[in-house]
């Protein structure tokens, strides 16, 4: 739901600490450009941290860490799979996160005009 699209005043009131909190948590760990990236990548599909680490350029440990943050602020999920660990982004909130992060880039690396 967009802000012009609301008619239940979510503007009018604060937000908990509690969601504040663990909202800047996840914008905190989209501060990093790996962190970016590979949080992208999952919003596409599940990933092993060999491939991840070859889609990003990264090495894999470094890779392992930024996916360990992640994990610890819910922004992606993990399964087995026999020796393998996959990683996927947790839920599509997290992709329309990004896109709305990206799109905000697009406006202001281009100039767009806002879309309210």
């Amino acid at each position: 739901m967009y802000a012009h699209e609301n008619s239940t005043g979510q503007w009018d009131r604060l937000p908990s600490p509690d969601h504040v909190d663990v909202a800047v948590t996840a914008f905190s760990m989209l501060s990093d450009p790996t962190r970016m990236r590979l949080l992208w990548l999952l919003c596409g599909g599940e990933f092993d941290v060999a491939s991840l680490a070859g889609l990003v350029d990264a090495a894999r440990p470094a890779v392992s860490q930024h996916l360990a943050k992640l994990r610890l602020a819910g922004l992606v999920t993990h399964r087995r799979e026999g020796r393998r660990v996959l990683y996927q982004a947790r839920g599509g909130h997290v992709g329309r996160l990004l896109a709305e992060a990206a799109n905000a880039a697009d406006h202001h690396l281009h100039g767009l005009p806002d879309h309210d």
